[in-house]
């Protein structure tokens, strides 16, 4: 009995390191993600969170360091970006905000997994890392019908529109490369999409097909 308990006890803790890999979602802009990852969060608090990230912009009436992002010199940043401790970085106006590994591990560190909202460029940061992520694409059920849906927010100008395909085309592509991603899930239905995700995320079992598992 007690070698059974210790088997049962080993198999649980490798289930929760599991789950507390960090999780890499990519996908073309208007397919759904930020909804998808609002959803998880909002039922599974305890289990997923967001990095804080890094920036060289001063704190604002109210921020605190390490909870709202992590204040840092440009210096700093700069010299950190150097030595590959960045998963993905930008510059935007003056100031320069990016992913380090070091906050998406202390994610895991506080027993939660690490949601990564990044484009492909950034996955293939990751991938050179020893995160040990787990890889998603949320994929449209076609391109046209993610040009539809781009229109439909009412909020793109026809040149932000076409930008947004052409980057989505850069992303899709990726689809092509054979063990890049673990998991695709088509986003045609919202709530079919989301169970998918739960399902790859080990959160639910996976679905048996239609007409199996009676005898």
């Amino acid at each position: 009995m007690g070698q059974l308990a210790s088997l049962d006890q080993r198999v649980s803790a490798l289930e929760q390191q599991q789950r507390r890999r960090p999780v890499v979602v990519c996908g073309p802009s208007g397919v759904g993600k930020g909804t998808l990852l609002t959803r998880l969060l909002g039922e599974y608090p305890d289990d997923f969170g967001f990095s804080v990230s890094h920036t060289t912009r001063a704190p604002r009436v109210g921020e605190q360091g390490g909870v709202h992002y992590h204040f840092c010199s440009k210096e700093d940043m700069e010299a950190m970006i150097a030595r590959g401790e960045f998963i993905e970085h930008a510059r935007v106006h003056s100031n320069m905000y990016g992913t380090s590994v070091a906050a998406v591990r202390a994610v895991s560190e506080a027993g939660k997994a690490c949601l990564l909202d990044i484009d492909v460029q950034g996955a293939e940061s990751v991938k050179k890392t020893d995160l040990c992520a787990r890889f998603l694409f949320v994929a449209p059920p076609s391109m046209e019908d993610l040009e539809k849906r781009l229109r439909g927010r009412g909020t793109e100008t026809e040149e932000k529109v076409q930008l947004r395909m052409r980057n989505a085309r850069g992303e899709m592509a990726y689809l092509d490369k054979p063990g890049f991603f673990d998991t695709v899930i088509v986003n045609d239905d919202l709530d079919v999409a989301y169970l998918r995700l739960k399902e790859a995320l080990l959160l639910v079992p996976p679905a048996e097909p239609a007409g199996e598992g009676r005898g």
